[in-house]
């Protein structure tokens, strides 16, 4: 791992770095065996080829975070995989939308029967997009599926990455996506190639994440995208932060609130049966019977019996 100087490897979280990684046909290797660890067996791809996204978002760099890909399995099964990087703004809403794309794509003029391929939608996340689950589970494969949990459409899924939630350290690594996942979160990171990591297809992505080998224009884009990327997640780091104090500090005021309701409650009924306990008392004092203070003050018998005494 790095010490505190200039990183050697790209940011895979920034736009720039995503698509230097993933979206570049000289290194669609490295894609597809990073699609494979996803993918079930029957739609493990063998070959892939980008479709242009110019319709795709509403700025330059939505474009450049998502990639359609048109795939081939080796069984020959044609289906569609959407990768993104996804943003935290509207994350869900933002999946929903652009899942739409590669669907309404495979209309045909003419008469159609309305058969679609299959189409995945992958996001890498840096960021937990569901704070109010307690789990450690980073991966969510999800489909569409009635009261019974039944799958009602399995032509359309959802992969979600979370990487936040991978915390898994080198020497625990076991699978090959377990190595994928650890490549991706500790790129920037990285001074060497970890024994760990030491593989044809790693030994590809650090050599295509090495800035050294940029260009100036490359690198100038790339520091562009950095800043970019550091001052949106600053933003909302912020934001999270700010957000994480003020229910915080609500919940303290409301825990004084509730202790000086409760004491104002505990206060009234302690004044209230001071107040009856002298009135019976005073009953008492009158030559009132004790069945006469009992029913007068609905107590037992007993208790005026044991007032009285004292």
């Amino acid at each position: 791992m790095k010490n505190n100087h200039k990183a050697k490897y790209i940011n895979p979280f920034t736009d720039f770095g995503f698509k230097k990684l993933f979206g570049e046909e000289a290194n669609k290797s490295l894609l597809i065996d990073f699609l494979n660890q996803l993918l079930p067996a029957k739609h493990q791809i063998q070959d892939l080829f980008y479709k242009k996204n110019e319709q795709l978002g509403n700025n330059e760099l939505d474009r450049k975070a998502i990639f359609d890909l048109y795939c081939e399995s080796r069984e020959g099964h044609k289906f569609i995989v959407e990768l993104q990087k996804a943003k935290q703004n509207f994350f869900k809403d933002r999946s929903v939308f652009y899942a739409t794309f590669p669907i309404r794509e495979q209309a045909e003029r003419g008469e159609w029967d309305y058969k679609l391929q299959p189409v995945y939608c992958i996001a890498l996340l840096d960021f937990v997009f569901d704070n109010n689950k307690n789990t450690a589970q980073y991966l969510q494969n999800i489909q569409l599926r009635n009261e019974v949990c039944e799958v009602f459409y399995d032509k359309l899924t959802f992969i979600f990455i979370e990487m936040p939630r991978f915390q898994k350290k080198l020497e625990e690594l076991q699978t090959h996506f377990d190595k994928w996942l650890y490549f991706i979160k500790h790129l920037e990171d990285f001074d060497d190639i970890p024994a760990h990591l030491k593989e044809d297809v790693f030994e590809q992505a650090f050599a295509v994440a090495e800035i050294a080998r940029f260009n100036l224009q490359q690198w100038q884009d790339y520091e562009n995208s950095l800043k970019y990327y550091r001052d949106l997640k600053n933003v909302i780091d912020t934001a999270v932060q700010e957000a994480v104090q003020e229910a915080s500090l609500k919940a303290e005021e409301r825990g004084v609130e509730k202790g000086i309701e409760m004491g104002i409650q505990q206060g009234t009924r302690m004044g209230k049966e001071q107040e009856k306990l002298e009135r019976i008392q005073l009953a008492l004092q009158q030559g009132f019977s004790t069945e006469q203070i009992a029913k007068l003050f609905s107590v037992d018998e007993t208790d005026v019996i044991r007032l009285k005494s004292k």
